[in-house]
């Protein structure tokens, strides 16, 4: 049965895609721990060196999806293009809390921030600094150790956590620097490993390794990134993976959609000068797959109490 019976096909449709009905319960307090607000540029400008200029991405469309999705909470993540002027997340912050709809935030940070900017984006809701190696293509693991040691350090005494998107083979070549890390460090997208290759791939079990030491979450958010576009990227091929870090800690799992689903085409050049089209990924369908890999307490667990734990809702 849905979770949300009276949403037509009219309600489910945001920023011009038909999200699938829910077809499972999904508790009180649930949260979509990765999402995006783009826009407007003229008030929130973006970074010079990005590399992508996405699609816009409001609130109001953010609240009309999580309330065809039965979701009460979201963390709203600084994506690349935005650098590190996190304006556009704070001030999402806000808005969905005067709506009525907890909100944390994860930031970007300047190498130069001080204590007074910090403690700001604390008061805004920020939980966590975000370390984005996969959007430039960067996988030399020295690199990304020492972004990595430079934003626990920044990030230590509030509380945070440090959240890495980047590939599985520079998380297995991390994997003592994660385990010792001063702060709980969250990766992205499962790392990025493939629903393809299975549990069996290099550097698989380095991660489950890691997770089960308790230093690190993962992120079963955008399971169509693990797939090819041949295939159709349908969320459900990522069960055997998802099952395999569930298993190895159910308390270290966190779900997202990763709305607005911006990202390369295949094909196609990055666009700057005009926004990219967003990617019609059916978060209904996203949902259905998660709900279909886990029980009723799996479902409580990762949906509601370990992100209230690391994000700090009350």
């Amino acid at each position: 049965m849905s979770s949300n019976p009276t949403l037509d096909a009219k309600a489910r449709t945001v920023l011009g895609v038909t999200h699938s009905p829910v077809n499972a319960h999904v508790p009180p307090g649930a949260c979509d721990c990765h999402v995006h607000i783009f826009g407007p540029f003229d008030k929130y400008p973006l970074a010079a060196d990005r590399v992508f200029t996405p699609g816009l991405s409001t609130t109001d469309e953010l609240l009309a999806l999580h309330r065809a999705l039965g979701i009460e909470r979201a963390v709203v993540v600084q994506a690349s293009p935005q650098g590190t002027d996190n304006r556009c997340v704070t001030d999402a912050l806000a808005t969905l809390e005067a709506a009525g709809h907890a909100s944390r935030g994860v930031a970007v940070l300047a190498p130069d921030i001080d204590t007074a900017g910090l403690r700001a984006l604390h008061r805004a809701g920020v939980r966590g600094a975000r370390v984005n190696l996969q959007s430039y293509g960067q996988t030399n693991p020295d690199v990304a150790r020492q972004a990595l040691a430079r934003t626990a350090a920044q990030v230590a005494d509030l509380g945070w956590h440090v959240q890495i998107y980047t590939t599985l083979p520079v998380v297995a070549a991390l994997a003592d620097a994660l385990a010792a890390c001063t702060v709980p460090v969250v990766i992205d997208h499962f790392a990025l490993a493939s629903a393809v290759h299975g549990v069996a791939q290099p550097g698989f079990r380095a991660l489950l390794d890691v997770i089960r030491a308790g230093n690190v979450y993962v992120k079963l958010s955008a399971p169509y990134r693990l797939t090819t576009w041949e295939d159709g990227r349908p969320p459900s091929a990522a069960r055997e993976v998802a099952r395999a870090l569930i298993d190895t800690r159910v308390d270290r799992m966190l779900w997202g959609t990763d709305w607005p689903h911006s990202g390369a085409w295949p094909g196609r050049p990055r666009e700057l000068a005009t926004s990219e089209p967003l990617h019609p990924i059916d978060d209904g369908l996203q949902l259905n797959a998660f709900c279909d890999w886990v029980d009723v307490r799996e479902r409580q667990a990762i949906l509601v109490d370990n992100a209230a734990r690391l994000y700090d809702f009350a």
